[in-house]
């Protein structure tokens, strides 16, 4: 089957070892359904603003966006024709004309404790540092470890392992699901639980970006769809965008699908993790978008305007 007559099939990425594992993935899923090539593809790596931004925490530069402004500038202006992201780094807002058209399996959506100091976060020593760029992970550590000095930690999964091994902090912490992709499962100390850290909206899931009304590309991608991940994507980021969502704003949530029945937990905190907003719901699949809302709606009317004072 051939859908691009007129030459490759353009899929944008950014150009970290990760995001290229995710292209990658996207790229096979597509030979397997459609019945194409390689030879069919062309893989397009496109340097984002949160790339070439190393020295600054995400919450001072501008957020989700950072990741994603280039690539679908790229896709809006026809340079390529579908791009691959991390869902929990999309914003809730996409630009007039594209959309979000598939979501592929989800992984582990758990967060991995990297240390040669220590089995785990409990087990950390008094006044230990730790590095993330994360504003929900360094609300969770301060939550359950007020001890625990959180620096900001930027760079890919190989930057930041440099680092842990110069001695820079003493544990840091990432998504499982990455670690997973690039086969360094064996690199992770401990996992910890989604009771204790629940993830970040979106964490896990590989999403595609399209444009609206492409009618070559969209069969490519409807057949990648994964409803169940949809489903719980659809929810977490109407959860997202209810509470006005970005990297400046510690927000957890995880949904979890079981046929048409669908569970949600999310929750807001403050920085220092010590105070904390939170709701679970179920429901069915179809009511994930209104769930989502509505979940997010009702915490931010219960912590009031003036706890959401300093995420502007």
């Amino acid at each position: 089957m051939q859908f691009k007559p007129d030459g490759k099939i353009k899929i944008g990425t950014r150009g970290s070892a990760l995001a290229l594992a995710q292209a990658h993935e996207v790229r096979a899923r597509m030979i397997a359904a459609h019945g194409l090539t390689e030879d069919s593809f062309e893989i397009v790596v496109i340097s984002t603003a949160g790339d070439r931004i190393q020295d600054k925490p995400l919450s001072e530069v501008g957020g989700k966006g950072l990741f994603s402004k280039e690539i679908e500038d790229a896709l809006i202006d026809g340079r390529i024709d579908l791009a691959v992201h991390s869902s929990k780094d999309m914003a809730t807002v996409l630009p007039d004309g594209l959309e979000l058209s598939a979501f592929l399996p989800r992984e582990d959506v758990r967060d991995a404790f990297l240390s040669n100091k220590a089995a785990s976060l409990s087990d950390l020593p008094q006044n230990a540092v730790v590095g993330s760029s994360s504003m929900r992970r360094k609300a969770l550590i301060n939550r359950l470890r007020p001890d625990i000095k959180v620096v900001m930690f930027r760079g890919n999964v190989q930057t930041r392992m440099r680092k842990l091994a110069h001695g820079d902090v003493d544990a840091t912490l990432l998504a499982f699901a990455g670690l997973k992709r690039l086969g360094n499962e064996d690199m992770v100390t401990s996992l910890l639980e989604v009771s204790e850290f629940p993830p970040a909206p979106g964490q896990g899931a590989i999403c595609i970006e399209s444009r609206i009304g492409d009618s070559q590309i969209q069969p490519l991608t409807t057949a990648l769809n994964d409803v169940d991940t949809c489903a719980a994507l659809t929810l977490e980021r109407a959860f997202l965008k209810a509470l006005d969502g970005s990297c400046r704003t510690p927000i957890a949530g995880i949904a979890t699908v079981d046929a048409d029945d669908i569970s949600f937990a999310g929750m807001v905190l403050s920085d220092d993790g010590q105070t904390l907003f939170e709701k679970s719901v179920q429901g069915k699949t179809g009511e994930a978008e209104q769930l989502g809302r509505t979940t997010g709606e009702e915490i931010r009317n219960r912590a009031g305007s003036g706890f959401f004072a300093d995420w502007n």
